[in-house]
């Protein structure tokens, strides 16, 4: 039975879930399900499926998913964005996840696909803000998702400021988000501030921090780059000298996430929700390190 993942947070602590995104080849969607075989094995609570920049990746993520449940039995989250797509458009596949099983949702406005340029534009028949698309959510499926919203430690890149993206939060919860996953960091102080700024403003839902492993500094330098998460000078000093070393980075950075994760559960974070970039390692051992706290 697919459980919401609200439902989930209300009855267990910590949560232990990863994220996954749909490949592009053949020969990548055969080697994604050869890693969620493996990462079944670890029992985590849901698994999340990335969407496309302007729902690119829409009929992907929604087969990958369907699969996931029907093979593994594992509770999925499907990404689900706004950006590109009229209300009917996202009405329809809002339908499509209710037929194929699918109870939670990461509602996000999105990025914008390449051909629309860097900025965000509202198209003809759609909607703009995150809150309209959690309402449509609730009105096409009232009582059947769990919907997450998107969290950004350090303010959103779009935004202007840090309390005022801490209202959007609020807006987003009180429009019918049930939890928080956030975007990437290394300070865990800057998870214990986004928490207190957050529940200033009457924002107060489980937080989940996202935790990305460390595995290639300049790949990293160019991730970080595109999606606004800073990198702390302590991650620089650790990485940098060591870049062209694979297998030093890969074990370096998997006792750093470790070292984050421990913290961040101390801190009284509800769950750690792993990006791992399709992979099983490092997550696996990293996984297996916190299991016993």
């Amino acid at each position: 039975m697919i459980r919401k993942i609200a439902d989930i947070l209300a009855e267990k602590r910590p949560t232990f879930s990863f994220e996954v995104f749909p490949p592009k080849t053949p020969k990548g969607m055969r080697n994604l399900f050869k890693t969620i075989e493996k990462l079944a094995e670890l029992e985590p609570d849901y698994i999340s499926v990335t969407y496309g920049a302007g729902g690119s990746t829409s009929k992907s993520t929604l087969d990958i998913i369907r699969k996931i449940q029907e093979r593994f039995g594992l509770t999925c989250m499907h990404h689900f964005t706004l950006v590109n797509q009229t209300i009917d458009e996202l009405t329809g596949h809002i339908r499509e996840m209710l037929d194929a099983g699918v109870r939670n949702v990461l509602a996000l406005r999105g990025d914008p696909p390449p051909e629309m340029g860097d900025e965000f534009h509202k198209v003809d028949g759609g909607i703009e803000y995150c809150y309209e698309l959690i309402d449509l959510v609730k009105k096409i499926g009232p009582d059947s998702f769990s919907i997450a919203a998107a969290g950004f430690p350090e303010g959103h890149v779009d935004c202007p400021s840090k309390d005022l993206d801490s209202r959007y939060l609020k807006t987003k919860l009180d429009h019918g988000a049930a939890f928080v996953v956030t975007q990437l960091f290394f300070e865990n102080e800057i998870y214990s501030e986004y928490l207190e700024r957050t529940e200033a403003v009457g924002a107060v839902a489980p937080v989940i921090p996202g935790l990305l492993p460390i595995i290639d500094y300049n790949r990293l330098l160019k991730f970080c780059d595109v999606c606004g998460a800073s990198i702390p000078q302590k991650v620089h000093d650790i990485f940098k000298p060591m870049a062209d070393d694979k297998e030093l980075t890969v074990k370096t950075g998997t006792e750093f996430a470790i070292d984050q994760a421990k913290d961040l559960l101390e801190r009284g974070a509800p769950g750690i929700h792993f990006y791992c970039l399709n992979k099983v390692e490092p997550v696996r051992t990293i996984w297996k390190a916190l299991k016993g706290m």
